[in-house]
């Protein structure tokens, strides 16, 4: 008799997720009635089955240490049998069925530096992305705003005292690695000059024809330089986007005088009361200053505090804005309207546009 195959297997990549779950979790998946914050940083979710599941939430860095993580496990073992999550915008959250080991929880967090909050009406940890650390498109500082940012502001991630959420990004550069295409308020790295050209280099370095294909609004074109195989650039179709820079590195497009940050508003990713919105600019330049970004921390408390002065209960700042309309906006905020503001882009815009709202 010949021996059984084998059984194929079919399912590669990472590991299922139910491998990871909280036993709680398991048993009630698909179960749960409600959910409803009982104070900062601390929310629960009933079960059909009366059981209940307790979220702390803290704050954190986007980039930490294997020490760090040891000693988020060392909490999750303490207090949630070894259970925890991070969120997409980097707030670490400890799963437990225990209520009596929050405030304990809590204590510990604080006192390792991470304080608790982000739900509910408040300011969520901001997603962010490499900056210069870890870059080489990046216009602006990515940690180092970000960590300004939040230190400023950390009363409104510690408190629900906001009219609503409120969602902060960065992004380096307009690839936009981050969130910022659909954040409250988004901190948007840009470049405002064309890549300088290493003409005795590229024609060792890069693939010529890939440089060309790389630029998406068709600014670059093969040329001969000095006796030389290069290539030129169109200034006036350049989008400062450093996709060439991607593929060739002897087009660098970083320059320390003309890189800097604009800020966004307006956008969310939410279906309650409004459809999902985009960012739409607000501030068209600030100057890099690190490590601390002074102007761009003024700027953001600047915007923060004018929307929940003037909010309604629960509107999101895009919301807002809508509402009071954009002119009226501009000058509560003190901002001048520029050339950069005109907002002429069209392509795409029903294609783009999925729903539950039905608003036309």
């Amino acid at each position: 008799m010949a021996e059984p195959t084998q059984e194929r297997r079919t399912d590669y990549g990472p590991p299922h997720y139910e491998k990871f779950l909280p036993p709680i979790i398991k048993k009630n998946y698909g179960k749960w009635k409600y959910h409803e914050i009982l104070k900062p940083g601390v929310m629960v979710h009933v079960s059909e089955t009366g059981d209940k599941l307790y979220t702390v939430r803290a704050s954190s860095g986007r980039l930490i240490s294997v020490d760090k993580i040891r000693m988020y496990c060392d909490l999750a073992d303490k207090y949630c049998d070894g259970y925890l999550r991070f969120t997409s915008r980097h707030n670490v959250e400890f799963l437990t069925d225990k209520q009596e080991n929050i405030d304990p929880l809590i204590k510990d967090l604080q006192e390792m530096g991470h304080p608790v909050g982000g739900i509910g009406n408040a300011i969520s940890s901001m997603v962010h992305t490499q900056g210069w650390i870890h870059c080489h498109s990046a216009a602006t500082d990515a940690s180092g705003i970000v960590k300004a940012v939040m230190d400023d502001l950390i009363e409104y991630f510690e408190e629900m005292k906001l009219p609503g959420k409120l969602r902060i990004a960065l992004a380096c550069c307009l690839n936009m690695c981050g969130a910022v295409h659909c954040s409250d308020i988004a901190i948007l790295g840009i470049h405002r000059r064309p890549p300088k050209i290493d003409h005795e280099k590229l024609h060792k370095m890069c693939e010529i024809p890939n440089v060309t294909a790389s630029c998406p609004t068709a600014a670059i074109r093969p040329a001969t330089v000095d006796g030389k195989q290069s290539v030129e650039i169109i200034e006036e179709q350049c989008m400062f986007c450093a996709n060439c820079y991607t593929v060739c590195p002897s087009l660098p497009l970083n320059d320390p005088l003309n890189d800097g940050v604009s800020i966004w508003v307006g956008g969310k990713v939410s279906n309650a009361r409004h459809e999902p919105m985009f960012s739409k600019l607000a501030i068209p330049y600030l100057p890099n200053n690190p490590p601390r970004g002074p102007e761009t921390v003024e700027a953001v408390r600047g915007l923060v505090e004018l929307w929940a002065k003037n909010a309604k209960k629960y509107e999101r700042m895009g919301e807002w804005i809508e509402r009071i309309g954009w002119p009226r906006f501009f000058k509560m905020a003190g901002i001048e309207f520029q050339k950069e503001h005109i907002d002429d882009f069209k392509h795409a815009g029903l294609t783009y546009k999925r729903s539950t709202h039905l608003t036309y």
